[in-house]
């Protein structure tokens, strides 16, 4: 059989859990499961608040939003990210700059970004690729330095910890992603992780269509009314239900993932020790998740061939993403600051290996094999 790529996760609990939505007559946004993993995720991070949401896309577009983003404002990111980090900006009018990667973590080079802002620049939005964290020491003293705003992309980074902070509780905002290939899932959800306090109430007039409807139903206010622009970003309670059973145990799964992890790491450090492929590289105080399992080829015309290779042994490996800057849309929206010299060529080199909970050491162990197969007939 195919071992594919990604197996959404599951837990059994779901099943009762959606029930009890149905039963209860409480399926749209907001309800007591939605609000059982915004307090699961404001405990495990320490943020002030989280908002769950349709989608990290949204979660992205609400804290665009509460930076007040306006046409001519710019945004510094790595190009090296889907295009959710971009739109949410481009949407608002202003400008991605895409700044060169790290070619050891894939993440933004943190020391390129101050020479990219300029007067026009509003904020600075690092994507941890593959739950691991980018220097957010450096990036936030740049932050600090020129006023400007931090947006974690922490799609892939929950459970993963930076100098013991969790990733999307550093900056002002912080973004997950609950889509169906992430280590948690509500099929398509996201969340807003805020850090400041007094953006925690217009936060959830946007999210609310605009409307202060969050104080009616706490109470706070005995009827409700249009307040701001806004929209609607309230997932249906029976999505977060089903999120909610894999909190409850995300310790466990996290732990299943950083197995699988490890033992692709230990399998596949030979063909790296002699110089054949390049393993992931997680830098010293950061904490990942497991997130995915990538090797780099010597260039894209091998990675191509490995990739057909995996799948005629039923092993579905994927790349990953077309730099942003290279893109129809990247080149009319944005534009590259300086030196393109890792972002062409790593992402051309990346593959992903199947990661998913629930994945088997055998079936690791019979990948890996197939790795070493193919780099085997190489010589």
């Amino acid at each position: 059989m195919m071992i594919n790529f990604n197996v959404p996760p599951y837990v059994d609990k779901a099943k009762d859990y959606i029930q009890e939505c149905v039963v209860n007559q409480k399926i749209c946004g907001d309800g007591a499961y939605t609000k059982k993993c915004n307090e699961w995720i404001e405990r495990k991070t320490g943020t002030e608040k989280c908002l769950l949401t349709t989608s990290c896309t949204h979660a992205t577009e609400l804290a665009a939003l509460l930076c007040d983003i306006k046409p001519g404002d710019e945004v510094i990111m790595p190009s090296y990210t889907f295009v959710s980090t971009a739109n949410a900006f481009v949407l608002r009018g202003a400008v991605p700059v895409f700044v060169d990667i790290r070619p050891d973590t894939m993440n933004i080079d943190e020391k390129l970004i101050e020479d990219a802002v300029t007067e026009k620049t509003k904020a600075i939005v690092p994507v941890h690729y593959a739950g691991v964290a980018c220097e957010m020491d450096t990036i936030m003293a740049i932050a600090e330095k020129y006023n400007l705003a931090v947006i974690e992309d922490a799609a892939q980074g929950i459970m993963s910890t930076y100098k013991g902070k969790a990733l999307g509780a550093i900056g002002n905002f912080g973004c997950f992603s609950f889509h169906e290939t992430k280590n948690y899932s509500m099929g398509e959800g996201g969340a807003l992780l805020i850090q400041d306090k007094k953006d925690v109430e217009e936060a959830e007039i946007i999210r609310e269509k605009g409307t202060n409807r969050s104080k009616y139903y706490r109470g706070q206010i005995d009827k409700y009314t249009w307040i701001n622009h806004g929209s609607s970003y309230l997932p249906s309670d029976m999505n977060a239900a089903y999120l909610y059973a894999q909190l409850e145990i995300a310790e466990e799964i996290n732990h299943a993932r950083l197995a699988a992890w490890h033992r692709y790491y230990e399998n596949l450090k030979p063909l790296a020790d002699a110089g054949r492929i390049e393993l992931p590289v997680v830098p010293e105080g950061c904490v990942h998740n497991a997130h995915m399992f990538f090797i780099k080829s010597r260039d894209i015309e091998e990675r191509t061939k490995l990739k057909a290779y995996l799948a005629e042994k039923e092993i579905l490996a994927v790349f990953h993403y077309i730099p942003l800057h290279t893109a129809p849309a990247g080149e009319r929206f944005g534009r590259f600051h300086g030196e393109d010299r890792y972002t062409t060529r790593e992402s051309e080199r990346l593959l992903r290996l199947p990661m998913y909970y629930g994945l088997l050491p055998e079936q690791v162990d019979y990948i890996c094999d197939k790795v070493k197969e193919f780099y085997g007939k190489q010589d």
